[in-house]
């Protein structure tokens, strides 16, 4: 005992003045009692000392494996109150721990470190903390207890997990891994479908391609694609690999499902090409082949929203639904009735398609069945039908269209109130005038020109005006007695009018149509066997408008326009007048003196190409990449050639850089532009001054068309040569 009072701890305790035993004067007997009391208090001060400090020590983990114990209490204290470098470290150490297997439910008996480590998720403001924390619950979610999973797959955890899918690349990746882990409870899969925006996040994820997200993404998505809902949302966000798998192997009622939310979705071009391309089509025209009612209904509405895609569009032809579809229009079962809309609408949407073609009793069928029908049905039918008889092919399809009274049943429906089907009969009527002028004129009376040409000066649509004046440009030019109708009904200033309005705006697909049919039009009124009527259009202000035309319009504008030009410049030089003789006092006007043909020349005297400002945009027409107009312009360049003026004709071409673009006519054109490319040149080489100039450049081109081109262009390119004196006047050639 005399150790012990020696020892630092009774030092310590003895240093206390609360634990001294107090002093006073007495004997030694006392002094020997009071010694032992000493002792006595001393051990029970050490006693509560070291029960203080038991008690104060925190509760331990037991020992496993040889490693040290695991202070639970400290881990939750740092969590909770550490800041968040501190929480990241903790956060380290929880994972580290339940790797090694020293955390598990044994240990956190209390459940109480994934609740702190998901509320400190929630907050945390540090990137990496928080990816620390995720970590740590995804080694945590393999050894706790059912309640902390629980937790783990509760709402508010899900959310706070789901939020860094859309952070950084290490918090988006361990986000995911610690969904993918958690997705074998089944809560967790029914719960993440219901969190705002994370199936968005996960299609986004996989459809980035990063390394790390997507495998795990595509994993996460294939098992949340159990639940159909999540299917559909995951078809919301562009991801249908797991709907079509519905559509093709799952139940009838899925099926549906299925069907009815691709009917009802909205659907860019590209999503609809993926889904056909993925395999929506065939079972989805399937189900509308053999399906009951409802499904006939679910499968025909997405088939419709699908269809407009011109892909999907031949993807349906050839699924074989076109016969099907024309079954039910025909069928008179009341119980099929409701389905006839949308057929006639997929109709409309595949005839879009040029295989339509293939099945060439379709228009017949669809022609028969327009006074049958329902005026939405007949306006489904009569747009598939336009789309049928406009295709660049269909012209056999258009003479059987014709041959089966297509003209006369369209005819009434010019008079029909609803303007939709009224459009859609004009624009069918004009695709059947395509090449059928003399036909459709012997069909159409004076009351039905009248009716377009009301139409016409009618303030009615854009697209209507430009079918009524398609149809009247596709009228035979020759029929003089609907040349005379349309002028007593002042059709030519209403025209140039809308020529005027229009030419000058943007370039729409409907304004260009317009321009076209009315520079179509035009050349009824500029005929050259009618020198009155020709005056009359170019009094009007025509000439202006057919030159702005060659600049602004499509090239069938341009075409058209110059077919005008160059039918009132073939009557110029019988309209030119005599000079003025030299004896006058006032000389000519330098302004109004033609050069070309000698003489005063205006464009409302003598139609004047040259006055008109015409010959330089016709040239540059000539040196663009598309050659529909080279006949048009060459015809009326031609006209400043003729016998009398084609020396003067020659140097206004020639000043304009039309040698250079005749030449490549001849190297390009077709033959019959190839022709007349080369009758020009000839001319224009006779003239020393364009040999010198181009004969060099020419003599390659010509040489090798002499001996590979069309052998009827062989005598004219021989007198070429001639002129250039590459060949004697002698040779074989001519």
């Amino acid at each position: 005992m005399g150790d012990l009072t020696s020892s630092p701890s009774s030092s310590s305790a003895y240093s206390n003045p609360s634990l001294l035993p107090r002093r006073c004067s007495v004997t030694k007997r006392r002094d020997h009692r009071s010694s032992h009391l000493t002792r006595a208090r001393f051990l029970v001060v050490v006693g509560l000392a070291l029960l203080r400090a038991a008690a104060a020590m925190p509760r331990t983990a037991g020992l496993r494996g040889g490693g040290a114990a695991v202070d639970v209490e400290d881990l939750l204290v740092r969590v909770k109150n550490g800041a968040d470098a501190e929480l990241a470290e903790v956060a380290r150490e929880v994972a580290a721990l339940a790797e090694q297997g020293r955390l598990g439910e044994d240990d956190d008996e209390d459940g109480v470190l994934v609740p702190a480590l998901l509320a400190r998720l929630a907050g945390a403001g540090d990137a990496e903390a928080r990816v620390r924390v995720m970590a740590a619950l995804r080694r945590l979610s393999r050894c706790v207890g059912c309640e902390s999973k629980e937790r783990l797959a509760s709402i508010e955890a899900l959310s706070s997990i789901v939020r860094s899918l859309s952070r950084d690349v290490d918090e988006t990746r361990e986000a995911i891994a610690l969904l993918l882990d958690l997705s074998d409870i089944p809560q967790v899969r029914q719960r993440i479908g219901r969190i705002k925006g994370s199936i968005v996040m996960l299609v986004t994820l996989r459809n980035a391609h990063e390394p790390g997200t997507h495998d795990d993404a595509e994993k996460l998505l294939h098992m949340l694609s159990s639940n159909p809902q999540n299917v559909l949302l995951m078809a919301e966000a562009g991801y249908f690999r797991p709907l079509i798998h519905y559509l093709k192997e799952g139940s009838d009622m899925n099926k549906i499902l299925m069907a009815t939310a691709i009917s009802k979705m909205f659907l860019s071009e590209p999503m609809k090409s993926s889904l056909g391309e993925d395999g929506a089509v065939e079972p989805l025209v399937e189900m509308f082949k053999s399906g009951n009612l409802e499904a006939k209904h679910s499968a025909l509405g997405a088939l419709l929203n699908l269809s407009s895609s011109l892909q999907n569009a031949e993807i349906l032809i050839n699924s074989g639904i076109t016969g099907p579809l024309l079954q039910l229009l025909f069928s008179v079962t009341s119980v099929l009735m409701t389905l006839r809309e949308p057929a006639s609408a997929i109709l409309a949407a595949i005839a879009q398609s040029e295989r339509i073609l293939l099945h060439k009793d379709v228009a017949p069928q669809m022609l028969s069945l327009l006074n049958l029908s329902s005026p939405i049905i007949q306006l489904h039918l009569l747009r598939a039908l336009n789309s049928i008889s406009g295709h660049t092919n269909a012209k056999r399809a258009r003479a059987k269209i014709r041959q089966n009274g297509g003209v006369q049943l369209l005819l009434p429906f010019l008079t029909e109130k609803n303007i939709d089907i009224k459009i859609a009969a004009l624009n069918f009527i004009f695709n059947l005038s395509k090449d059928a002028s003399q036909e459709l004129a012997e069909q159409i009376r004076d009351t039905h020109l009248n009716i377009f040409v009301k139409i016409i000066s009618s303030p009615t649509s854009g697209n209507e005006k430009a079918a009524a004046i398609g149809i009247l440009s596709n009228l035979p030019v020759t029929d003089k007695k609907i040349t005379e109708l349309l002028t007593e009904a002042n059709l030519l200033p209403i025209l140039i009018s809308l020529l005027e309005t229009n030419i000058t705006a943007p370039l729409t697909p409907q304004r260009t149509s317009l321009l076209e049919s009315i520079a179509g039009v035009l050349i009824r009124f500029t005929v050259p066997w009618d020198k009155k009527l020709q005056s009359s259009s170019v009094g009007h202000g025509v000439v202006p408008c057919l030159v702005k035309l060659l600049s602004e319009g499509s090239i069938r504008a341009k075409s058209k326009a110059a077919t005008s030009l160059a039918q009132l410049s073939q009557n110029s030089l019988a309209l030119r007048k005599t000079k003025l003789p030299r004896w006058l006092c006032v000389a000519p006007s330098a302004e109004t003196y033609c050069l070309v043909h000698n003489c005063q020349c205006t464009v409302k005297s003598t139609f004047c190409l040259v006055k008109a400002g015409a010959v330089s945009p016709l040239i540059q027409i000539l040196e663009n990449d598309d050659r529909e107009a080279d006949g048009a312009v060459l015809e009326a360049l031609g006209t400043l050639m003729q016998d009398e003026i084609w020396e003067n004709g020659s140097k206004v071409i020639e000043k304009g850089s039309g040698v250079h673009a005749l030449l490549r006519i001849a190297e390009a054109g077709n033959s019959t532009s190839q022709e007349k490319a080369i009758w020009m040149l000839e001319r224009i080489f006779r003239l020393e001054a364009h040999r010198e100039r181009y004969g060099e450049i020419a003599q390659a081109l010509l040489i090798d068309l002499a001996q590979k081109g069309d052998p009827v262009l062989k005598p004219m390119i021989g007198k070429i040569l001639a002129h250039l004196e590459l060949l004697q006047t002698q040779s074989s050639y001519f």
